[in-house]
């Protein structure tokens, strides 16, 4: 029997993918376990395994096209089988982007094929067995879109197709025959708001299609920004103590291990001492409730071409400096290459954003749900600065916290913001 093979689900927040690159081609032998495609995600982009056997029949979306969970993008069968028992139809949301061209229309979704001779009816079979409550019902792709879109319970749809699996034409059937339990009622969805009005394209302008991750980061930061109270509170910092202690470290680590520790790494040290210290920020809102996270979880902000990505060192308090050096250099090494693997996005606590390295003074960075807070850490710049009455040239650097008030209270963002300035003027405290 022909096999669908479908967009696996490769991240929590992931509703569809991109085949970026197809590694086998039509009429290759597939094994279990090779790798069949390059799938973009909202976070990364990974190798798509197979779990089946076979040859790959037919690929019905091309690279470059998207396509939501579960919707099928290739077919594979037996050696010698035909395609015509198989249900395989690309996802109605599958779509090409559009062409890189002045004002392009956006791309028009792919209309569900219409076979080209019906399949013969299959004899009577006799009344399935309602599934037990939770167990998984069988029926193809097409099948639940049409069951959704027209309202149909597949829990009463007898299937027709290999193994009592429900297909296109059972929900059809069902749904004119009037037999299907109406599926629960969703609530109303809100009025769309209303369409903003196009700015004026002109002759050189360019139309450029927003990426899986770029969607997710521009859907995850405005729920942030418009559902989550945030707060700001800065600091002024005395980053002389910490350059010069980061130059004795380094000039030793030459010697030793040859590990290069930059500033980033004493301020992800700070933030998890100071969070040690102030276990109230270490916490998230959960509705009725707030949970403090016993693990603390250091996500750290990495620039990538397609915007930003937040991988994380998990049980840092648990990690010398040296280890949290080598991990960061390789979650953004990997992060850029966009290799890293779904769960290195997990578990994160809180954040760092480090704008220094761009000449950025200071700035107020958006809260990573469902973390409570996030550190904006801005340039180690010169300053004429007043030490015991003496005006003098200093390395100050500004810190900023934002923070979610239904979580972390002034006080206490103070107290940890404070306690990471404590750190950072004292940097032989977090050796110890």
């Amino acid at each position: 029997m022909p096999i669908n093979l479908e967009m696996p689900k490769l991240s929590d927040t992931m509703t569809e993918g991109t085949v970026v690159r197809w590694l086998k081609k039509e009429g290759d032998q597939i094994e279990i376990g090779d790798e069949v495609a390059e799938i973009e995600t909202d976070k990364a982009t990974m190798a798509m395994e197979a779990f089946d056997e076979g040859i790959l029949a037919k690929i019905l979306i091309p690279e470059g096209g998207k396509a939501a969970i579960g919707s099928v993008l290739a077919v594979i069968t037996a050696e010698g089988e035909s395609l015509d028992a198989a249900e395989a139809t690309p996802a109605p949301t599958a779509a090409m982007p559009a062409a890189a061209a002045p004002a392009a229309a956006p791309s028009s979704p792919v209309s569900d094929p219409v076979p080209a001779a019906a399949a013969p009816v299959a004899p009577a079979a006799p009344a399935a067995t309602p599934p037990a409550s939770g167990e998984r019902i069988k029926s193809s792709p097409l099948a639940r879109k049409i069951a959704a879109d027209q309202g149909v319970d597949l829990a009463g749809v007898t299937g027709t197709g290999p193994g009592g699996r429900i297909v296109k034409a059972d929900v059809v059937a069902a749904s004119k025959a009037g037999t299907a339990t109406p599926a629960a009622g969703k609530p109303a969805s809100p009025a769309p708001a209303p369409a903003a009005i196009a700015p004026t394209v002109g002759a050189g302008d360019q139309r450029v299609e927003l990426s899986s991750m770029r969607r997710i980061i521009a859907d995850r930061l405005l729920t942030s920004k418009t559902t989550i109270p945030h707060f700001y509170l800065h600091l002024e910092v005395d980053a002389a103590p910490l350059m010069a202690i980061r130059k004795q470290v380094n000039a030793q680590a030459e010697v030793t291990h040859g590990n290069k520790y930059t500033v980033n790494d004493f301020i992800l040290k700070s933030v998890i001492n100071a969070l040690q210290a102030v276990p109230a920020a270490n916490a998230s809102f959960n509705g009725d409730h707030i949970v403090q996270f016993e693990q603390i979880g250091i996500a750290v902000a990495v620039a990538i071409d397609d915007g930003l990505v937040t991988p994380v060192v998990k049980n840092a308090a648990a990690k010398s400096l040296l280890q949290i050096s080598k991990e960061v250099k390789d979650l953004a090494t990997r992060a850029r290459d966009k290799k890293l693997k779904p769960d290195e996005f997990d578990g994160g606590t809180i954040t760092v954003s480090n704008l220094g390295a761009y000449g950025i003074e200071s700035f107020d960075a958006i809260i990573n749900p469902p973390q409570a807070a996030i550190l904006s850490v801005g340039a180690i710049l010169e300053k004429p600065v007043v030490v015991d009455g003496q005006l003098t040239i200093g390395l100050r650097m500004n810190l900023g916290l934002s923070c979610d008030h239904r979580v972390v209270d002034g006080a206490v963002g103070a107290q940890l913001l404070g306690q990471i300035k404590k750190l950072l003027e004292n940097p032989a405290l977090m050796l110890v």
